[in-house]
């Protein structure tokens, strides 16, 4: 990894704005997974012990999709309101305010501080905006070793549109920018990379937890120990176009499962019945096919699917299964999971691999009749002799839900972050920071 990380510089006595990923999970005001909290605890440490004033910043949801006094209507509230008679609209209004307000609250980070404050042992002061008056208060005053959290990045407009002016006040904040919310850092927002390019901070280096993201993923990519294998899932083909194609001429050997083998099933000429089929990517699909071919590269697809008649609903609902060979879906039928043989085929590929990175369900794996695949590459990975990588979103949770995270070697932060590392994109809010000399 070239960038530069904390410990790079000398950051005693120095206001570091910290852009973290807090993105947690809320239900009636309760966080309900610590995860990202946890995250990025060894940076804020780190940054405490060493003496920095430590201002915390992080994104919350998408309070841009609510209605907020400050960005006026958004387009579906504009719509209902042109429906209604002139005389109601007001009145119409005036609720859609209330309610927003109401959602924005949701959408507040003090929750995470108070959990925050609790998690290390200290005050952690809440600014109630982001370049406000409160924020102003909050920063002047921090002492070295004290942490601020500013508000919900997303409250301020300007967060997603890059502004100038946000980016400018942001920075005067601080001395040195540190970006460790991997989660974010594929997106070109205020916080996750425009306060660097636009030039308004010099020192900007990575946390703890981003230097990991990229020391383990980034370099397991370009450097495998072979064999390599790339596991792939999850509903549609489109989803990771360019990742099947980055990842073909890296890997070994490409397993594909989820909903997306059966676009690459029909390509092959198989008939899969009601199953999930992108119709627009069977070209697509067969190019990938003849590219692996080229390559000499393995291209593993199902060879029997557990199938349903219609797909559960609520997701985790019981469910009649069958399960039959690809050659031999009936045309009722919806292939929702990986059936026992391809389960096998499957873990005696990963039972010789040296690395394997991991992206994507194998099927339905929210329900436990349909779970098994998931269950069964989940188990295959946590007892090879490999360094195991499970790259965010769906995989993550299914893992972290099986039980098996404490067997891999690493499981990403970030969903979308990870997919554009495996397609081999730069992410800006990597790219930003400052090179090791």
């Amino acid at each position: 990894m070239n960038k530069k990380s904390i410990k790079d510089v000398n950051v005693k006595g120095k206001k570091c704005l910290v852009r973290v990923d807090f993105n947690v999970p809320m239900k009636d005001g309760v966080i309900t997974d610590e995860t990202r909290i946890n995250g990025a605890l060894p940076t804020i440490k780190y940054l405490i012990n060493e003496g920095a004033k430590v201002i915390l910043c992080s994104h919350m949801g998408k309070p841009h999709n609510v209605l907020t006094e400050g960005w006026g209507l958004n387009k579906k509230e504009k719509a209902k309101l042109e429906a209604l008679p002139e005389n109601e609209r007001e009145s119409a209004k005036a609720e859609m305010m209330a309610k927003a307000a109401k959602d924005k609250t949701k959408l507040s980070l003090k929750p995470v501080a108070d959990k925050l404050a609790e998690k290390l042992g200290q005050k952690v002061t809440f600014a109630t905006d982001v370049v406000g008056a409160s924020a102003d208060e909050a920063v002047k005053n921090v002492k070295d070793g004290e942490v601020v959290l500013l508000e919900n990045t997303r409250f301020e407009a300007g967060e997603e549109k890059r502004d100038e002016n946000l980016c400018k006040k942001l920075a005067s904040y601080c001395d040195i920018y540190v970006n460790d919310a991997f989660g974010t850092a594929h997106r070109s927002h205020a916080t996750t990379a425009a306060i660097v390019e636009y030039g308004f901070v010099k020192t900007a280096v990575c946390g703890f937890l981003i230097e990991k993201e990229l020391s383990v993923m980034a370099d397991s990519l370009e450097h495998p120990i072979r064999p390599f294998v790339a596991v792939l899932g999850g509903a549609k083909v489109s989803d990771k176009l360019n990742v099947i194609s980055n990842l073909l001429e890296k890997c070994d050997t490409l397993i594909v499962g989820g909903g997306m083998a059966y676009t690459f099933l029909k390509a092959k000429g198989y008939e899969v019945g009601q199953s999930l089929v992108d119709n627009e990517k069977i070209d697509y699909c067969k190019e990938m096919i003849d590219k692996a071919e080229k390559l000499n590269k393995k291209l593993l697809l199902p060879i029997d699917a557990v199938c349903t008649k219609s797909f559960p609903d609520p997701i985790d609902a019981p469910v009649e299964i069958k399960t039959f060979g690809v050659d031999n879906i009936p045309a009722d039928e919806m292939g929702l999971d990986i059936g026992e043989k391809t389960r096998e085929l499957f873990a005696d590929t990963l039972k010789n691999a040296k690395t394997i990175i991991w992206n994507g369900p194998m099927g339905v794996f929210e329900n436990p009749i349909l779970a098994k695949g998931t269950i069964a590459v989940a188990k295959a990975l946590a007892d090879a002799d490999a360094t195991t990588i499970i790259g965010g979103g769906d995989s993550a949770a299914a893992v972290t839900q099986l039980g098996f995270a404490d067997k891999m070697t690493h499981i990403s932060t970030g969903g979308g972050a990870s997919l554009e590392l495996f397609e081999g994109k730069k992410l800006p809010g990597i790219e930003c920071l400052n090179d090791k000399n």
